[in-house]
C-alpha cells in the first residue's frame, strides 16, 4: 500500500481526504473504496503467501488505485470497466504510476476477459447479487476470488476458492460497493 499514492486517483478536490479510510466519489456514481476494505482484499487474494501472483483479473477498473496495487502483487493484471470516462482518466494515471503489466478493456466485466484466462485471482469491485457464471469459469484451479455478494445496497465481502472445478466461499465482512451492472450481475 505504501508503494501506491492514493492522492493520485482522487479527485483534486479531495485530495485532503485520500489517506483517510472512507470511500469517495470518483464520478459517474463510483466510488473508490476505503483503503482498509483494498488491503484487506489483497491480503485475502495473496493468502499470506507474500509471493506474486500470475494473472488477476480485476472487475471495475474505476479509479485505477486498486489497479496500481495489484499491479505491484501480480505478474499481469487485466482490468474491465464499463465507463468509458474512467476508463480515459485510468490509462494515464496508471502510465504517470509507471505502472506497466495492466491491459485494459472497456466491457461488460461480468463476462469477464476469456482470452487469457484463467486466473490466479479474480477481484470484483461491485456488489453482485451471485457469481457470475464466467467469472467462475476463467477463475484457474487453486485461484481465489473475491466478490462483495448481496442486494444492491449490502454485501458480504466473500472469498471463493476454487477447488476440483467447484467453488468453496467463506464470508469475510459485511460491505457496500456500487452495483456490479451487466449481464451476469444486476441489469441497469
Amino acid at each position: 500500500m505504501g508503494q501506491v499514492e492514493r492522492h493520485r486517483f482522487v479527485d483534486t478536490a479531495l485530495v485532503n481526504q485520500a489517506y483517510e479510510d472512507t470511500s469517495l466519489p470518483i464520478g459517474l456514481g463510483q466510488t473508490i473504496s476505503k483503503p482498509g476494505v483494498v488491503a484487506r482484499m489483497l491480503a485475502l487474494l495473496l493468502n499470506g503467501a507474500g509471493l506474486k501472483l500470475g494473472r488477476v483479473l480485476e472487475i471495475g477498473t474505476g479509479s485505477a488505485y486498486q489497479t496500481a496495487l495489484l499491479a505491484e502483487l501480480a505478474a499481469q493484471v487485466f482490468s474491465i470497466e464499463r465507463f468509458p470516462a474512467l476508463l480515459d482518466k485510468a490509462r494515464p494515471l496508471l502510465q504517470q504510476a509507471n505502472v506497466r503489466n495492466v491491459s485494459l478493456l472497456l466491457g461488460d466485466g461480468t463476462l469477464g476477459w476469456r482470452e487469457y484466462g484463467p486466473y490466479d485471482g479474480i477481484v470484483v469491485s461491485a456488489g453482485a447479487p451471485h457469481v457470475p457464471p464466467a467469472l467462475e469459469e476463467q477463475l484457474a484451479e487453486g485461484g481465489r476470488m473475491l466478490i462483495p455478494i448481496g442486494d444492491r445496497d449490502e454485501q458480504i465481502l466473500t472469498l471463493f476458492v476454487k477447488r476440483n472445478g467447484q467453488l468453496e466461499g467463506r464470508d469475510i465482512v459485511p460491505v457496500r460497493f456500487v452495483p456490479l451492472i451487466g449481464a451476469g450481475g444486476w441489469l441497469a
